[in-house]
């Protein structure tokens, strides 16, 4: 029997431990930060990008993973990293800073075009598993963490067959004196045995097993090999439910930094973890750790691994620990995670994200990520301050997209991103609003020979009847009509009635249609109601169809993942632009520039607290009934948000969404160097100056009138009312040569003159 146990133990150890040996999760990456000379970056926002991904600030950067910054210079060494399209070495950069722009680069002591820091590793799709691990191989380990392992754990690893009886009597001898439990007399193989084979039961009956593994272990196996598995396999910390298994892990865990770029004293504290990760989590009991810190130190000097001047150094040096915040590595970004997550699930089946160690690459931008967190936060205490409400009261989500490629820079499920908690940018659905209405605006503009942004709307009341369904009889915000309103004036001011007639003018069916087209993911009954905002949708519907304006009528999918390599480095996947027309790029344009009119003088105009109006940010807000839901969508040259406040009980907020989303959208950009949006103005449109209450041609030096463009066949509106002290027509906007109005003093002398 005894012998029929042993052959059945031995091939327990060989079968598991020459197969697949861990189920290793994807691993997530944010984008590389991308330099190059001319980039609008602010040498706070590099320094603040190279202490999210680990580096250290030292005197001389002489080491990867470090820099050295005097004023707007910086000096660092890069780490090398294995991207989807090639291996990137270790390289010494030289950078420096002029404001908020990158101006010089170079490489190595040369000038160069382009060059990528390291990702930032966001986290793991584990999938229900409870352990994560980051592989190493043997050569990849500093030498003195395995020598802090012998000199702690094991110091006759090499010369023992898996079982060390002089290092058990040793050990229990040095207890006795001690007078506590100061050396283990377990060697290494015996803890990969017990952790990697065995239960932590503390049984004869599992010890002896424990004895009998180890020998056959030794026997099958190098000892190069069983020290590699156990550097990866041991056990050295918890993070809620997941097991933090391996060095490899524990470094980023504990420090935020490669193993390799660890000093002693940092490389000594994590050796002194093994022998209980909870008894000596550096975290809660810091002065525990540091006295087990010390003796791993002296036990190596005693030993000869270290100097005793090497050692006394290293004993003085603080834990180190990288501080625990919402930004730390694997516990946050919860909600940009559920998103990658889904998008993998879609191509890969769950065995692979759980099991295959896959590398995931995505668009995360912990930057924009940063400024939007940072703008939840802020403005929502504000507003409860302001408005004298409970602290946590409200809630909110927000979604950044690239406006050029549509991928997400940034995702807020809500003020408390901890994983679990619920995502709103995803799974909340709620009324949108008035944030419908461009999109009625977009059907109309798309037939260029019965609307333009000049064209008159009835503003008056409107008294729907449709079979099974009470009258629908909307009001305007202020409760006033307020008669024939230019098209473009209406969207700004977001007129319920305008848009009402408007939507039943066109149909509803197609303005379902257009969003359709757009991306919408469920086609919603063909309700009047629509048209102003009963649709439920979560945020990151809205960003996709708002997406379809801002990129000037195509529709793109809205993905957060780039690339996935194997974990061997080989490229699997790439996920290329995928882009397809969905509304007319003449209307978008149209509708595009009245949502700049939104924000220079429509419902968005307090934008302008938070933004410079040379910006030119195009922008619409949305309010639901009894303001339980405040909305504002809006996009600059190459970002796109949308953002939503509103309570998770549903009860009114007393926040338009000028008051509450739209302050949250204009904090967000004011933090990120955005570009002034400049929509490409289709070629033959003209440009005229319309009056915004009779929506007549009107001169250009006449109050209250707007600049409106106007397509190649579109006829313009009929001049009228004030025409004397300008033409009504004029140049593109785009122009700023063509748009310097004349000054005081020229206009005085024109009149004074006649020229």
């Amino acid at each position: 029997m005894l012998v029929g146990y042993g052959i059945y133990l031995d091939r327990e150890i060989t079968s598991r431990f020459e197969g697949s040996r861990w189920e290793i999760p994807a691993h997530v990456y944010a984008r590389p930060l991308e330099l190059y000379a001319g980039l609008a970056l602010s040498a706070d926002r590099l320094q603040q990008e190279l202490t999210t991904l680990g580096y250290r600030a030292v005197k001389s950067a002489g080491r990867p993973g470090s820099y050295h910054r005097q004023g707007d210079r910086f000096q660092l060494r890069t780490r090398g990293f294995r991207f989807w399209d090639g291996d990137q070495p270790s390289a010494d950069l030289d950078l420096r800073f002029s404001g908020d722009t990158l101006t010089t680069l170079r490489e190595n002591g040369k000038d160069v075009v382009l060059t990528r820091l390291d990702p930032y590793l966001l986290g793991s799709i584990r999938l229900g598993a409870h352990e994560d691990r980051v592989l190493l191989r043997l050569e990849e380990v500093p030498r003195p963490l395995v020598t802090a392992l012998f000199a702690i754990e094991d110091r006759n690893f090499y010369s023992h067959p898996g079982i060390d009886p002089r290092g058990i009597v040793r050990a229990l001898w040095a207890n006795l004196r001690a007078g506590a439990t100061v050396q283990g007399g377990s060697t290494l193989t015996q803890q990969l045995v017990k952790n990697y084979f065995l239960s932590a039961d503390r049984t004869l009956r599992r010890k002896l097993v424990e004895v009998v593994m180890s020998l056959l272990l030794e026997w099958h196996y190098g000892k190069a090999e069983i020290l590699e598995a156990y550097l990866n396999e041991v056990y050295l910390g918890q993070q809620g439910n997941r097991a933090i298994h391996g060095f490899g892990l524990a470094s980023r865990f504990y420090f935020h930094r490669p193993l390799a770029e660890l000093e002693l004293p940092e490389l000594a504290l994590l050796a002194g973890l093994v022998k209980g990760p909870s008894q000596f989590n550096p975290r809660r009991h810091p002065k525990r750790a540091l006295e087990r810190r010390n003796l791993v130190l002296s036990e190596m000097a005693r030993l000869g691994y270290l100097s005793p001047a090497d050692a006394a150094r290293a004993s003085e040096a603080p834990l180190g620990l990288a501080s625990i915040s919402t930004n730390d590595t694997f516990s946050a970004h919860s909600a940009y995670m559920t998103l990658a997550r889904e998008q993998l699930l879609a191509d890969y089946p769950a065995e692979s994200l759980r099991q295959e160690g896959l590398r995931v690459f995505t668009a995360y931008d912990p930057i924009v990520q940063r400024a939007a967190e940072d703008a939840v936060a802020g403005q929502l205490a504000q507003l409860e301050k302001r408005r004298k409400m409970k602290p946590g009261t409200l809630q909110a989500a927000a979604v950044v997209l690239d406006r050029g490629t549509g991928e997400v820079r940034a995702l807020v499920g809500g003020r408390d991103g901890r994983p679990g908690t619920f995502n709103r940018a995803i799974d909340s659905r709620r009324p949108v609003g008035s944030l419908i209405k461009p999109f009625v605006y977009l059907t109309a503009l798309s037939d260029p020979d019965h609307y333009t942004l000049a064209t008159l709307l009835e503003d008056t009341a409107i008294r729907v009847r449709q079979a099974g369904a009470p009258v629908w009889e909307p009001h305007n915000f202020d409760r006033k009509f307020h008669g024939a309103v230019p098209l473009a004036e209406a969207l700004a001011q977001s007129y319920n009635a305008a848009t009402a007639h408007l939507g039943m003018a066109v149909g509803v069916n197609a303005v379902l249609d257009q969003l359709m087209a757009l991306g919408l993911a469920q086609r919603p009954p063909a309700y009047p109601a629509t048209l102003l905002g009963s649709l439920d949708a979560s945020p990151l519907e809205m960003a996709r169809l708002y997406h379809g304006i801002a990129s000037g009528g195509a529709r793109m999918p809205v993905k957060a993942v780039r690339s996935v390599l194997t974990a061997e480095e080989q490229p699997l996947s790439r996920y290329p632009l995928d882009v397809e027309t969905a509304a007319s790029a003449g209307a978008v344009f149209l509708v595009t520039t009245a949502l700049q009119h939104t924000v220079r003088a429509g419902t968005g105009r307090r934008l302008a607290d938070f933004l410079p109006k040379s910006l030119a940010v195009a922008g619409k807000t949305g309010t639901t009934n009894d303001f339980r839901d405040s909305w504002f969508a809006g996009f600059t040259g190459d970002l796109l948000a949308v953002v939503w406040v509103g309570r998770d009980d549903n009860q009114s907020t007393g926040l338009t969404g000028a008051s509450g989303a739209m302050r949250v959208f204009g904090d967000l950009m004011a933090r990120l160097p955005v570009e002034p949006l400049k929509p490409r103005v289709p070629e033959g449109t003209r440009w005229a100056f319309v009056d915004r209450v009779s929506g007549r041609r009107s001169g250009s030096q006449c109050s209250n009138v707007v600049q409106l463009p106007f397509l190649a066949g579109s006829r313009l509106p009929p001049a009228g009312g004030c025409s004397n002290e300008g033409s009504d027509e004029a140049a593109d906007p785009a122009d700023p040569a063509a748009q310097q109005k004349p000054g005081k003093l020229k206009r005085w002398m024109k009149k004074i003159f006649g020229r």
